[in-house]
């Protein structure tokens, strides 16, 4: 044990991230359920850190939607990208009076600017 983690239950949490991501890796659905339910089971032993056995508590309740993604093979990545972006977009906008500036620094940050709208603004 190091003494930043003496208890070692950075360690532990580490693990078990570990293989939550390996849960994604698995290419069979069938086999990504019964490896869910035993990994969540096995997270949950009064062994572990609170931290980690609240993981487990979550992976459990969330069972049918987690495992639901190895069979319908989509991410809700790009839409949380674009809320994401959105919320960039507000914080660097504070202060924007007209809604064309915050326009064309949404495309901006968006990565696909309209340099003719720059002509466009006015200075205060």
């Amino acid at each position: 044990m190091s003494a930043g983690d003496p208890r070692g239950e950075v360690a532990y949490a580490w693990h078990a991230k570990e293989a939550v991501r390996f849960f994604y890796d698995i290419p069979n659905a069938r086999t990504a359920n019964r490896y869910l339910a035993a990994l969540a089971g096995d997270l949950q032993d009064n062994e572990f850190p609170p931290e980690v056995r609240s993981l487990g508590r979550t992976l459990n309740r969330w069972h049918t939607q987690i495992v639901n993604r190895h069979q319908a093979r989509a991410s809700n990545g790009p839409a949380e990208a674009i809320n994401n972006l959105v919320k960039r977009v507000k914080r660097a906008a504070f202060g924007f009076r007209q809604f064309r500036h915050y326009r064309i620094r949404s495309l901006l940050y968006a990565g696909k600017p309209d340099w003719t709208l720059l002509d466009t603004i006015t200075l205060h």
